[in-house]
């Protein structure tokens, strides 16, 4: 996975990885192999919010390509978050027409919430980023997430939490 991450890193189509990342976030990846077991693939969900996940450290080895690996690996992730009950995915790229095949749409990246920036200080373009924002709604996967406060200054979410013997619940 980390020969594959980083190589792409190399050339610059995403960030590096340490293997102590990988490891961390082990459980965010799906992973394509070969008939003989080696890494071939992978690709990461990251949930940002209720209804929001990224699309991340999407990679498919020289040998795997055009052959639709990515195009399986991003459907595992779109149905992980169908699953999860995650309605919309969004992914940072410079392979726009990739992505489209895969039912994303390009949109303005001030759309996306603030959090979904928090890896850009890593990134040697952090100043000057050229990366496509796309994002794909799961059809069949209700919204569920909390609404806006417009009452609140700072635009953020409102969760309903009421006390129930003596804890805490989001409802």
């Amino acid at each position: 996975m980390a020969a594959l991450v980083n190589e792409a890193a190399e050339r610059g189509l995403m960030l590096h990885r340490s293997l102590a990342e990988l490891y961390e976030g082990l459980r965010d990846f799906h992973v394509a192999c070969d008939n003989d077991g080696r890494v071939v693939g992978l690709a990461g969900l990251r949930v940002m919010w209720a209804n929001l996940a990224e699309v991340y450290a999407l990679v498919v080895g020289e040998a795997a390509r055009g052959k639709g690996v990515g195009k399986q690996l991003v459907q595992a992730c779109a149905g992980e978050a169908g699953t999860l009950g995650v309605q919309r995915l969004f992914a940072l790229t410079y392979e726009k027409a990739f992505f489209e095949k895969c039912d994303f749409a390009v949109v303005d990246r001030m759309m996306l919430p603030l959090k979904v920036w928090s890896e850009c200080v890593r990134c040697p373009k952090h100043d000057a980023c050229d990366e496509i924002a796309m994002i794909r709604t799961l059809e069949n996967v209700p919204d569920i997430a909390p609404a806006v406060d417009p009452d609140r200054v700072d635009g953020g979410y409102t969760v309903p939490v009421t006390i129930r013997n003596g804890r805490r619940n989001i409802e």
